[in-house]
């Protein structure tokens, strides 16, 4: 889900995730961050009683790269990295 107040500037939005808490909320931050596209990414739990994490990106706009596509790039990435940490614990446990 997006929630912005403006949807004619696609270069910032927040999304809510839900179902979600700090522990995909800080790992896909420093994904994203590491995009140098991105200026700012942060995220906030709204409650402790509730599970979900509002997620704000903001890119430079620079290229006029969307927030959307940089979203699925750090969700992308960080699939990958979480896949080859799996693969080489399994591997160094054999």
């Amino acid at each position: 889900q997006v929630s912005d107040a403006s949807h004619d500037d696609e270069t910032c939005a927040t999304f809510v995730l839900h179902g979600e808490d700090h522990t995909l909320g800080n790992s896909l931050r420093h994904m994203i961050m590491k995009n140098p596209d991105v200026e700012f990414c942060g995220y906030s739990v709204p409650h402790p009683s509730e599970t979900k994490i509002n997620l704000r990106i903001q890119t430079k706009g620079t290229n006029r790269v969307i927030s959307m596509s940089v979203l699925e790039k750090g969700l992308n990435d960080l699939k990958k990295v979480s896949k080859h940490v799996l693969d080489t614990f399994q591997v160094g446990s054999l």
